[in-house]
């Protein structure tokens, strides 16, 4: 496992135990992404459908949108896994630079800085 990525313009230096701890949380989200994928899978297989009444039918419904949820997070996770492996983890998407190791933290899977979130939010 690296503990130095290097970015464009900058070196961007995260502890290894920081970052191993950062994998091993990922490690769990996806266990746990996966896990509810395969629950919301069997709630709304087909065959489930004989008989759907109006609330049933809603119920169905906010299992398919948990599920596109759980697999955007998934696949966010699956690519910050990635980062890690190619020593790109840590530095933000649209400017380059680290990002906070406290944001990583509470969001290991991170794509931007916090400044940079915002700007993609805000849609400037």
């Amino acid at each position: 496992m690296v503990n130095r990525q290097m970015t464009a313009d900058r070196e961007t230096t995260l502890p290894l135990d920081d970052l191993t701890a950062l994998r091993d949380h990922l490690l769990e989200q996806r266990l746990f992404r996966e896990a509810q994928l395969q629950q919301l899978a069997r709630a709304t297989a087909p065959g489930c459908d004989a008989g759907l009444d109006r609330r049933t039918a809603s119920h169905r419904e906010v299992h398919i949108k948990l599920a596109d949820a759980a697999r955007m997070v998934l696949a966010d996770v699956e690519a910050a896994l990635t980062r890690m492996d190619q020593g790109t983890y840590g530095a933000c998407h649209l400017c380059r630079r680290p990002i906070d190791p406290a944001r990583l933290a509470i969001v290991p899977q991170a794509r931007y800085c916090a400044r940079c979130q915002h700007v993609r939010e805000a849609g400037l």
